[in-house]
């Protein structure tokens, strides 16, 4: 598959050979807030909606819920091999990953309203129209955004100190911003007010889904791809068979990849699972208070971390002072462990997982494009789009494997949905059983502590900045060699 945009598009408002600081503000950290704050969202609401608002949790058994998430991530790992490619094979002035950032702004919008747009018909159809309208946004407009997005820090500038601000005002844009939102007025203001309301959910998911466009918009105008630039287009597309044999046999590239899917899978885990264990095992249901609790509390770490943990990687090394991170990170959790139920000490193992959590949200990017960098300077070619292809499918299948290994569970141990009186527009949530508050529970804050052990344990030998100076000067080397033939 060989693809090019021939076509005229727009320019970046970025001409500078280094990071801007409107670079920064607007198209690392305003810029990507739409998209990643309604990410944020549905990570963390789509699926209640599904078992709440849809009631599809006993649907053929108990087993769509689990079945479908992970059929769909399937075709999600696909398309971002596809999109991969695709963007490896893109030749415009404005870069290869930029100028995709332009369909996903149209398309995220439309995608995203369809997938509250469910009629009120038969059992069939509503599973049809789920089926279809979570792949159309997941496996398609997202996965177009996502994988363009992924490659922005990469393909920004060579110039470490800069690429590790932008890593962390990438991280601001995820953590603190879509957070707030999230953290604060979702389970304060927003969720107590939609109850079950499904057209209220359909209006509040619109508005969230059309900001993605402006925003979305932002991003392409002040990015710049200054490594695509290097090469001008002139390096040619290197086949997918020698790509996959370049990063399959590098030591630091398994590492972060495999790294990242740990990471994730227990992140997705928690995501999946925060509604209902603040509902339903910490506090009671839509109480307006316990969610926006344990998300401010956990989360009042993240803003800290803007300011102290780049500077704390650079003088001590990002691996070093990820790692570290991880030690509170388990610690945390099994405090959180010890007593689910009690407020007051959730909260501090809250607070003390996330200060934990702080480095890998802010710098792994740059990590990341250390990796990279490495494998240019190992074989002579980047592999940039199958490695964000490779990390995409790690991240995607996650998601998936979460939502239906929870559903499942949920299923299987007597989740009661909650029900909505039209005549008053009440919505009543059900007291669970001990044994859907345990899985709820494993879910939440158990899975962590296991993945931040094995994470303790990866991050010992990705040792691979210890070079990284060096090899960096190299591949300029080459590249001024190559010019002046």
């Amino acid at each position: 598959m060989k693809q090019a945009i021939k076509k005229r598009i727009p320019s970046s408002r970025i001409r500078s050979q280094d990071v801007t600081r409107s670079e920064r503000w607007i198209g690392y950290l305003a810029g990507p807030a739409g998209a990643l704050l309604l990410n944020a969202v549905l990570a963390s609401y789509l699926n209640v909606y599904y078992t709440d608002v849809l009631k599809l949790t006993g649907v053929w058994g108990g087993a769509f819920l689990m079945v479908f998430p992970i059929i769909s991530k399937i075709v999600d790992a696909v398309t971002n091999v596809v999109m991969g490619q695709i963007i490896d094979r893109t030749r415009t002035k404005e870069g290869k990953a930029r100028p995709w950032l332009l369909l996903s702004a149209v398309l995220m919008p439309v995608t995203g309203m369809l997938l509250f747009l469910v009629p009120s018909a038969s059992e069939t159809v509503q599973v049809i129209w789920v089926m279809l309208s979570y792949n159309l946004f997941y496996s398609f407009a997202f996965t177009i955004y996502n994988m363009s997005h992924a490659l922005m820090v990469p393909l920004s500038t060579r110039d470490s100190k800069q690429r590790g601000s932008l890593s962390v005002f990438n991280n601001v844009a995820a953590v603190m911003v879509s957070g707030i939102i999230v953290a604060l007025i979702f389970p304060m203001v927003v969720m107590p007010m939609l109850g079950v309301n499904k057209k209220l959910w359909l209006l509040v998911m619109s508005i969230l889904s059309i900001l993605t466009l402006p925003l979305t918009l932002l991003e392409y105008f002040f990015t710049r791809e200054r490594v695509t630039e290097e090469s001008a287009g002139k390096e040619p597309v290197r086949p997918i068979k020698e790509q996959l044999h370049a990063v399959f046999h590098d030591r630091y590239w398994l590492l972060i990849v495999v790294y990242f899917f740990v990471y994730t899978l227990g992140s997705c885990f928690k995501n999946s699972s925060l509604v209902y264990y603040c509902n339903y095992v910490l506090g009671s249901y839509n109480d307006g208070i316990t969610q926006t609790m344990v998300s401010v509390i956990g989360g009042i770490p993240m803003g800290i971390g803007i300011f102290a943990v780049w500077p704390l990687a650079k003088k001590f090394g990002k691996r070093n002072v990820t790692l570290c991170g991880f030690i509170l990170y388990a610690l945390g959790g099994l405090i959180c462990f010890l007593s689910p139920k009690n407020m007051v000490i959730v909260l501090i193992g809250q607070f003390i997982k996330n200060i934990g959590g702080l480095p890998c949200a802010y710098v792994f990017a740059a990590l990341f494009a250390d990796v990279l960098d490495h494998i240019e300077w190992k074989y002579g070619f980047r592999c940039d789009g199958i490695s964000t292809s490779i990390n995409s499918i790690t991240g995607t299948l996650c998601v998936g494997l979460a939502s239906g290994v929870m559903n499942f569970f949920l299923a299987r141990s007597g989740y009661l949905a909650p029900e909505f009186d039209a005549a008053t527009g009440v919505t009543t949530g059900f007291v669970q059983n001990a044994a859907t508050q345990n899985v709820i529970t494993v879910f939440f804050v158990g899975v962590e502590i296991v993945t931040a052990l094995i994470l303790i344990g990866l991050l010992i030998f990705l040792t691979v900045e210890k070079d990284i100076d060096k090899e960096q000067a190299e591949i300029k080397a080459r590249q001024q060699k190559t010019s002046d033939c």
